[in-house]
């Protein structure tokens, strides 16, 4: 068992792709599917269950991280200060679960769905796979972050708007100034945007530093727009439909 958390696992490294990782693609996406299951059987008792339930376990999950890091000597102000977008996320959902807060909720729709969608299928667990700590625990804090904006749009309700797409465009291009100048300060590479990252990532298909940044704000764009179309096309049925007189 112990070397399931070992710094030097002998397991395997992990598999891009590979059995273990398309079968925890295939239950993140099962779980995310069962709340149009539950949407008309939950009531406000349940609702709340699972919301505190997932929010405490988000944030075991990630402190867990940090305790393992840490433990083996790894933690650095380099690479484990919560300031990567999906380390935002986490603690973001957290809060939103607990208060479910609006703001924060167009924030992590976006950005948590946009993210960890793209960490999920080109994830950073280099040689720890299956069943290694590590590999579960990415996936398991990856995938609930892109599980908690598709609960509370399907069972809670809410929904994301023009505006909040314009806000999340504006805020996202915000925070990447300041992390820029933080990485300058401590010599990190939070966001990847001082180098492309030593796993595969989308990055990989776009130009050299600094150019790949610019064509970041392009793929960014994208990203949340596709993510807003559903929402555009609904609103854009319900303005056909003809007024009853």
């Amino acid at each position: 068992m112990s070397q399931y958390f070992a710094k030097d696992y002998t397991g395997g490294a992990f598999e891009l792709y590979g059995t273990g990782h398309l079968i925890a693609l295939t239950i993140i996406a099962i779980f995310c599917f069962s709340f149009l299951y539950f949407r008309n059987r939950w009531g406000e008792k349940e609702k709340k269950i699972f919301r505190y339930t997932v929010a405490v376990l988000l944030v075991v999950d990630e402190l867990s991280w940090h305790a393992w890091a840490a433990f083996w000597g790894l933690w650095t102000i380099q690479t484990m200060l919560p300031l990567h977008l999906c380390s935002v996320m986490v603690w973001a959902s957290a809060y939103m679960l607990v208060t479910k807060n609006y703001s924060i909720y167009e924030m992590v729709y976006f950005l948590g769905i946009g993210g960890a969608t793209q960490a999920l299928l080109t994830p950073d667990a280099s040689q720890y796979g299956f069943p290694h700590f590590k590999a579960m625990q990415t996936f398991f804090a990856h995938g609930l972050l892109v599980a908690i904006p598709i609960y509370m749009t399907v069972i809670e309700g809410f929904r994301p708007t023009l505006q909040s797409f314009k806000r999340i465009i504006i805020w996202i291009n915000i925070y990447m100034i300041f992390v820029f100048f933080i990485n300058l300060a401590i010599n990190s590479n939070y966001l990847f945007i001082h180098y492309k990252p030593p796993f595969p990532t989308i990055l990989d298909l776009l130009s050299p530093w600094p150019w790949y940044i610019l064509e970041l704000e392009v793929v960014g764009f994208a990203i949340l727009s596709i993510l807003y179309i559903p929402f555009l096309i609904k609103d854009w049925r319900a303005k056909q439909k003809p007024a009853i007189a």
